[in-house]
């Protein structure tokens, strides 16, 4: 055979195995997927248990039901922004919660409430009872360490460690809670959603990716097969 059709097929073969690769790379992703999704319908539904009781492995402790009593304090909470709900802009209403004979506060995720300018709100429109009983799940900060510059000193754009501690001046627990409810009630915040369990599109990108391999070996094969056939 002629240099050249040595030459293709050895890019397709080499394409074929990158295709393979990427398929397999796509099932992986599934696998992790279905595993995040096990975990957390797993967490969420057990029995909310007391937030002092839970692990302090912010990885084990995540998505977990909880509950918390203690007093909020809305001088110092801080809204997460931009968060949009259902196209809107707005923020999140992040919320130091006390609790009685502990000096570490438990941050709050309160819900989303509408801001044009996506840092305003009218902040005792948003406030609940001072003392409360709160029922969610748990959420862990985000590995970021940039603070945030804005002109309003209250908003953050992530909940991380660094970020509460440049802007409270209490201790905070490893992690936050993120409160359940009706999310259309008008006397509080919007409560967030629970994530979305859905498998994505892994699978489709997968069944692509094999395709693809096999299309490129089928090319090498007919070029292989005409060649044979001319000479």
């Amino acid at each position: 055979m002629r240099r050249r059709i040595y030459v293709f097929c050895a890019l397709a073969v080499l394409a074929a195995a990158l295709f393979i690769q990427l398929g397999f790379w796509q099932l992986g992703r599934l696998s992790e997927r279905r595993e995040f999704n096990r975990m957390f319908t797993k967490q969420v539904i057990m029995q909310p248990r007391e937030f002092s009781q839970l692990p302090l492995n912010p990885d084990s402790a995540r998505f977990r039901g909880a509950t918390v009593q203690g007093v909020y304090d809305y001088e110092h909470e801080l809204l997460i922004s931009p968060r949009t709900r259902r196209g809107s802009p707005g923020v999140d209403i992040l919320t130091p919660l006390h609790r009685a004979g502990n000096d570490t506060v438990v941050m709050v995720n309160r819900g989303w409430v509408y801001s044009p300018d996506l840092s305003t709100i009218d902040e005792k429109r948003w406030h609940e009872r001072d003392t409360v009983s709160v029922v969610g799940y748990v959420e862990r900060y985000t590995a970021d360490t940039v603070l945030t510059k804005a002109a309003n000193p209250r908003i953050i754009r992530r909940v991380t460690r660094h970020e509460l501690a440049a802007k409270l001046p209490f201790p905070v627990a490893p992690y936050y809670l993120v409160a359940a409810g009706d999310t259309a009630d008008l006397t509080h915040p919007a409560r967030r959603d629970l994530p979305e369990l859905s498998e994505g599109s892994h699978l489709n990108y997968a069944f692509q990716w094999f395709i693809f391999a096999l299309i490129a070996l089928a090319g090498a094969t007919i070029v292989v097969v005409r060649e044979r056939r001319v000479r």
